[in-house]
Order: C-alpha cells, then sequence, then structure tokens
C-alpha cells in the first residue's frame, strides 16, 4: 500500500520533471534505493540501505518517493521499539530523507507520516540535510578570542541561509518538535559539525589554509617518518580505541561493532569505507576511519595512543584522509560533531579549536525534529527518554 499527497515539488536533481505530479510513499528494494543514492552528489551514509544493517538494534526500512512511477526521493527509516510500548515504534531517518528541501515540504512529509502511523509508528524522528548558518575558521578563532563571545551564534557573520530557515519554520508550523539540545549533542546526531570543503582546491591550498600547528604537526610526523596505511586490521585498531575511551573517559564500542560496519558498507562498495593506521617504528600511534559516499566523505572514528604523541600519528591520519578525499574527488571533508562553545574555559572548546586548525568551516544544521504520531503513546516515549539521559550523564558517555 502506498500513501499519497495531492501535490508534489521535484526531489532534486534527479526528479526536476516530476514537479506538480503527486507523491506517494512506498517501500522500495534496497537495490533500487542504492541505485538511487548512487545518482546523487551527496548522501548521509547514515541514509544508505548498509546503515540498517550496521544498526542491529533497529529494523531498517528503505522507503522510496513516487511521481509518476519515477523514484524522486529516499529514505532509510530505522524503526525501534521502546520498553514498555512495544506495540509501536520510533521510526527514525537520521540526515534525512533524501529529498528536495528548497521547495514545499509538507506533499513529501505528509504522505511519510501517513505510512509510517499506519505501520506502527508513534512518531518520527529525522534530521534535514540542510544547513542554517556557516562561520569560517578565522570567525571562530576570533570568537574564542573575544571574552563577549560564548557561542558560535553569538558571532556576527553570514545571513542564514534562506533553505535553512525556511525548513526550520515549515516544520514548526507543521507540528514538529525541535530535539536538538544547547550544547549541539543529545541522543541522536549533532546539530553542529566542521568541514572542510574541497571543490576546486589543490593541496597547498589546503595545507596553506590550516594554521601554523596543523602545519608544524603534519611536517613533524613525516620527518619522525611516521607512516599511513590503509589497511583491515580491526583488531589493532579496536585496542588502540579502547586505549583512547580508558584516557578520555567515554564509553568504547565493541569489536563486532567495528566488523559489522565494515562488512555492510564494503558489501554495498568496496571504497565505501576505509581504515587508516599510523605507525612509528613499527608502533601503531594512531587509527582512523573513513567513510565516503559520492562526493561526501567523514572522519567517522578516530584513535591514538598515549605514547609517542610527539610524533603527530592523529595528524597524519588526518592529512592523508583529507588527500584521499580530495583524490577522489570529493567536495565535502566531513570531520563531524562539535559543540557550539566558544567560551575559552569550557572543557569541549578544544574539540572545535582543533578542528578549526584545518580551515574550513563551522556549520549549524537545522537540528533533528520529532512529529508525534500518537500524542499518548509520545508523552510517556518523552518521559522515558528524559529519565534514560539524566541516567546517562552520571556516567561517561560513548563515542
Amino acid at each position: 500500500m502506498s500513501y499519497s499527497s495531492s501535490s508534489g515539488e521535484p526531489a532534486g536533481t534527479a526528479a526536476r520533471s516530476a514537479a506538480g505530479a503527486g507523491l506517494t510513499v512506498e517501500p522500495v528494494s534496497a537495490a533500487d534505493h542504492l541505485a538511487f543514492v548512487r545518482a546523487q552528489r551527496s548522501v548521509s551514509f547514515l541514509q544508505t540501505p548498509a546503515w540498517g544493517h550496521v544498526k542491529t538494534e533497529w529494523r531498517g526500512e528503505s522507503l522510496g518517493w513516487y511521481s509518476g512511477g519515477q523514484l524522486v526521493g529516499a529514505g532509510l527509516v530505522l524503526h525501534r521499539r521502546v520498553p514498555r510500548l512495544e506495540r509501536f515504534t520510533l521510526a527514525y531517518l537520521a540526515e534525512g530523507p533524501v529529498i528536495d528541501w528548497t521547495g514545499a515540504i509538507d506533499p513529501w512529509l505528509d504522505p511519510l507520516a501517513a505510512y509510517l502511523k499506519a505501520h506502527g509508528a508513534f512518531a518520527i524522528r529525522l534530521g534535514p540535510p540542510v544547513r542554517t548558518h556557516t562561520w569560517s575558521a578565522a570567525q571562530v578563532k576570533e570568537g574564542i578570542a573575544d571574552p563577549g563571545v560564548r557561542r558560535l551564534t553569538d558571532l556576527p557573520g553570514r545571513e542564514a541561509d534562506p533553505v535553512g530557515v525556511r525548513v526550520t519554520s515549515r516544520l514548526r508550523d507543521a507540528g514538529w518538535r525541535p530535539q536538538s539540545p544547547e550544547d549541539g549533542f543529545g541522543v541522536g546526531h549533532p546539530q553542529f559539525t566542521y568541514e572542510i570543503p574541497l571543490a576546486g582546491r589543490t593541496e597547498d591550498d589546503l595545507i596553506k589554509g590550516m594554521n601554523q600547528l596543523w602545519r608544524r604537526n603534519i611536517k613533524k610526523a613525516a620527518k619522525e617518518g611516521v607512516e599511513v596505511t590503509v589497511g583491515d586490521d580491526l583488531k589493532a585498531f579496536h585496542d588502540l580505541y579502547v586505549h583512547t575511551a580508558e584516557r578520555d573517559h567515554f564509553t568504547p564500542r565493541p569489536l563486532p561493532y567495528f566488523e559489522t560496519m565494515f562488512a555492510a558498507l564494503r558489501a554495498e562498495d568496496p571504497e565505501r569505507i576505509r581504515l587508516y593506521l599510523a605507525r612509528h617504528q613499527g608502533d601503531l600511534v594512531a587509527a582512523t576511519i573513513l567513510v565516503r559516499v559520492g562526493a561526501h566523505a567523514w572522519y567517522a572514528y578516530g584513535a591514538s595512543s598515549t605514547e609517542k604523541r610527539e610524533v603527530r600519528g592523529s595528524n597524519a591520519c588526518q592529512w592523508a584522509m583529507i588527500r584521499d578525499s580530495l583524490a577522489a574527488g570529493c567536495d565535502v571533508y566531513d570531520l563531524r560533531g562539535i559543540t557550539p562553545t566558544l567560551d575559552a574555559d569550557a572543557p569541549h572548546v578544544g574539540l572545535i579549536q582543533f578542528k578549526a586548525g584545518t580551515g574550513g568551516q563551522a556549520v549549524r544544521g537545522v537540528g533533528e525534529w520529532d512529529l508525534p504520531l500518537r500524542p499518548v503513546v509520545y508523552r510517556a516515549f518523552d518521559f522515558y527518554m528524559r529519565r534514560r539521559e539524566s541516567h546517562r550523564r552520571l556516567g561517561p558517555p560513548r563515542r
């Protein structure tokens, strides 16, 4: 059974000819979903069919938007049952769905809501891949130095992106509820990220865009003889990752999680995910994981040794991933989440300082939003999540 809207908008480049046609939502095969992803310039790896196999505690479902029989949008929906509410599921579209967000969004989201409610969802959570603001590395640096500036949003700067402003307004008007917390991190994915634009740039351009410390550290790693290779030794990575977790006080994911991730993503595309290993005189000093979909590359995970930090293995890994992303024709190298704090005394300011050293820009997205489909059940879920989050904050975070 499909669910339709009375009027529609085209879903990006693949559907410009579908303007004005009604949209229907129905299940789509993993093969058709993947073909749609491959036709796009940029799609989050969280919206690939393979990601549904990584998140084994959720049930993955590929949905498609059709206009006149043509697939014009797609989304990976992760369904999760909640304790004591087993009859219903939360339907989660992380960094998605992949639709045309530039025009009216009701024709896209209304049939999605109708389909999911009919199939047992008590709420939808989604994170439109749309930005509202960007700030340059220079602006970030100036903000940290200014005692009157405490957050990215306090910075004077560029005007808000009109698409992001419009999407935010229309979601709120349609009854969607914002879920992104003040610090930018919540139970879902971060609203604030850091990225390095790559399109039209050379390696020399990228090096020149970095601050003096980053350039010095990259040169230091080369001088010390740090060698970065692409490999498959997930056990070595995980041992170093657990060491990093103990040092930095976060809860590590188990080795089988990474084994599942590599198997699922590589089955979809052999170049989808890579493990980078930095060694100095035979010792593993840093390791990182790169994920790429189309023209977008992400730094997904990293680990580093407490010993031999002076040889700068982490910088060597990052530079290798940036260079490979550039060589692959990527438009963006994405360093993932940051907190929006620019307070020099705040505990998380070092994260944005480290990433801003690469050049690039800080990005604020629209964030994640919930649409309650069964309000009574949603209120019970909201209460449960608030209690769980309060308990989680008493323990170490997970990365």
